[in-house]
């Protein structure tokens, strides 16, 4: 269990400097210590409200073929996009924010794939 949740936070961390790094939308002030502790709230917001969520929009995520879980990634990044103030972490635009989520469910899929 403290596994998984340090994998997220892992996963959260390096996906927020993949998001910064090559997505012109996605902003922070350049310090390393903002990247750190955006990926961690998006870290915990996977660990403890994802499954929650998928729980909860099951029959969506069924009639969707489980792209709704996209959406949810984008509520959970989202969230922590308002939880800090434009000085520090800024994501400009929706399709900035659909690529974030799109990078995280892919550095989730890897790390699933290495856990194995």
């Amino acid at each position: 269990m403290i596994t998984n949740l340090i994998t997220k936070v892992l996963v959260g961390v390096v996906s927020t400097g993949l998001a910064v790094y090559f997505i012109d939308g996605v902003t922070t002030d350049g310090n390393i210590m903002t990247i750190v502790y955006v990926g961690a709230i998006i870290g915990l917001l996977l660990f403890f409200l994802k499954p929650i969520l998928k729980a909860i929009t099951l029959p969506l995520r069924i009639i969707t073929l489980n792209l709704f879980t996209i959406i949810i990634t984008m509520a959970l990044i989202w969230i922590t996009d308002v939880f800090f103030p434009e000085t520090q972490f800024e994501i400009n635009g929706i399709m900035n924010l659909l690529y974030f989520s799109l990078i995280v469910v892919g550095v989730e899929i890897i790390t699933s794939f290495l856990k194995k």
